[in-house]
């Protein structure tokens, strides 16, 4: 292990990119054996970079294959510290801790936007960049040193060092999971359906969720993914139900 190091810290001597190849051993562990990989990583979609073939590029694909390796690892470790729990706390937690909201935390406090490429213009209405740039670093972490270091890197550096468990299974973030057990519990219909699709001035796409709670309209909500938009729209419902004493009423009364 010293050997490696030795080897990694003379290696760092002679490359053209020091920041980089610090930040990334900072913030996983190791360093990057393929350096172009986490250059792609921080590589917004509002500032592409050209490849040798060619072809432009961002860090997209790299935040897809992120968020499927957050997801798996993240699962596994919550089934294994957690044996006697049922599926739906196993979903839960793992939710609010792979959320836009918490990476987008995570990435702030590690100061990820320092070096995110990015539109000016883009960096300041997109809330979300920073996190989508750690599951792009995820990702570019997994291609680089396979699923054994990436498992290793995401529960040491992102789970431990960054939520308590504790904390997080006593909060509740999940707007749409709460809501879905109300209904559940009065025996009242749900429905969310997507009711429109745009674009912000960036082309991100944004997505407009209504909910019916019988068949009444209870509420909308908006969000850069259709997961974000049922979160904003169950919210405003279950806030409409602790406030409005009538409109509960008028939902308990469509109980099947």
């Amino acid at each position: 292990m010293v050997l490696s190091n030795v080897i990694s810290l003379i290696k760092l001597l002679f490359v053209k990119d020091k920041e980089l190849y610090v930040f990334i051993r900072n913030i996983t562990g190791y360093y990057p054996k393929d350096i172009d990989l986490y250059r792609l990583a921080l590589v917004h979609r509002s500032k592409p970079v050209k490849l040798e073939s060619g072809r432009w590029a961002n860090n997209e694909r790299l935040e897809f294959l992120g968020d499927a390796v957050l997801d798996i690892v993240v699962g596994d470790y919550l089934f294994t510290t957690f044996p006697n729990k049922h599926e739906g706390f196993l979903t839960s937690t793992r939710a609010k801790i792979v959320q836009r909201e918490s990476l987008n935390r995570i990435g702030n406090s590690l100061h990820v936007d320092a070096h995110v490429k990015a539109s000016s213009h883009s960096s300041s209405h997109n809330s979300y960049i920073c996190g989508n740039a750690v599951e792009a670093i995820v990702g570019a972490f997994y291609l680089d040193h396979g699923y054994k270091r990436a498992k290793k890197f995401i529960i040491e550096r992102i789970i431990k060092q960054h939520f308590n468990l504790n904390d997080l299974v006593n909060s509740e973030t999940n707007f749409k999971s709460r809501l879905i057990e109300w209904t559940q519990k009065h025996r009242i219909n749900i429905e969310f359906a997507l009711i429109d699709t745009m674009t912000d001035s960036d082309n991100n796409p944004i997505f407009k969720t209504a909910i019916m709670l019988g068949d009444i309209f209870a509420s909308d909500g908006t969000g850069y993914s259709k997961k974000e938009s049922h979160q904003a729209a169950s919210k405003k419902a279950l806030d409409r139900l602790a406030k409005d004493q009538q409109f509960k009423q008028q939902v308990l009364s469509t109980a099947y």
